[in-house]
């Protein structure tokens, strides 16, 4: 997975969250000169200082999420498609907690529950303006489970446990560390959680078109990943049973995967024209929508 980009109102506040809060750094600051600006962005009477439109957010050079301004968007209605969370996967449990103790330092009220997937330990937040994020690392790979299905699928064993953000903190930041701003190297995209209409659509789409496998079902919600992870993909319809494609809304922007190889994008470009899915290719990426217009932007390593 590679950065997801958000569409929001206020840049300003919301790279102050994600830096702040969230402990990513700014890797672009996306200023341009007021002659370079668009009309809306300057608003009556430019006065020549520079104007950001986008900001890039990640560690150790690696784009985590890009904000994007566009102030004239509503937000989305809880019941719309859409994202239901960003997934920043930190290196270790030790980076994590550092994350974790920024928020608790900076943003307390942001924090919406925490949970032991087994695969994972996670921590949930909701930024500003409503999008859903997630801070997690991974037990490793050797202490994952998988069952074998009746239909031959092999299935993870994630679970919803019970986890003391408290106890993590101590068990893994040092009381010294925890007022400072350490910021471990490590994090990525680990996986996008989205909010759709219906998931036997979704595994069609997901599984069927684009070509994920899939590793694990509950009620209202399916995990698809590639190259034997527990999820680089999730789709559910516990807030948005039922929903059509999306309106333009402020929120998610574009979910962006990276293929191993041009080769590997072609084919999956054809998949995309057999199935019917309309796409379009700047040269440098593939985009396409999804069921529920989530767009989809598919690079080449």
């Amino acid at each position: 997975m590679a950065a997801v980009t958000l569409l929001v109102r206020d840049l300003d506040l919301m790279t102050r969250y994600y830096r702040d809060a969230l402990s990513l750094d700014v890797l672009d600051d996306g200023t341009v000169p007021d002659e370079l600006a668009s009309p809306e962005a300057l608003g009556a009477g430019g006065t020549g200082a520079t104007r950001r439109e986008t900001v890039v957010l990640g560690r150790g050079g690696v784009p985590v999420v890009v904000l994007r301004r566009e102030p004239g968007l509503p937000l989305a209605r809880r019941g719309d498609a859409g994202l239901f969370h960003t997934a920043v996967l930190f290196d270790d449990a030790p980076a994590l907690a550092h994350a974790l103790a920024s928020a608790a330092r900076t943003a307390p009220g942001t924090f919406i529950g925490s949970a032991d997937h087994l695969v994972s330990e996670a921590f949930y937040f909701t930024d500003p303006e409503g999008n859903g994020v997630e801070l997690y690392h991974d037990r490793p790979r050797d202490r994952w489970s998988w069952d074998q299905q009746a239909d031959g699928r092999r299935e993870v064993r994630m679970d919803t446990l019970h986890l003391d953000p408290n106890e993590f903190l101590a068990r893994h930041l040092r009381e010294e560390e925890a007022v400072t701003e350490i910021r471990a190297p490590g994090a990525v995209v680990g996986h996008v959680h989205l909010k759709v209409g219906d998931v036997d659509a979704a595994r069609g789409f997901y599984v069927g078109t684009l070509g994920f496998e899939e590793t694990a079902r509950v009620p209202g919600a399916l995990f698809v990943s590639a190259g034997g992870y527990h999820h680089h993909l999730a789709a559910n319809t516990w807030q948005s049973r039922g929903a059509g494609p999306r309106a333009s809304t402020l929120g998610l922007g574009t979910v962006a995967v990276r293929l191993p190889s041009d080769d590997a994008v072609t084919a999956l470009a054809d998949r995309l024209q057999h199935a019917g899915v309309a796409t379009r290719h700047d040269g440098t990426a593939l985009r396409f929508e999804d069921p529920w217009a989530n767009t989809i932007e598919v690079v080449s390593a």
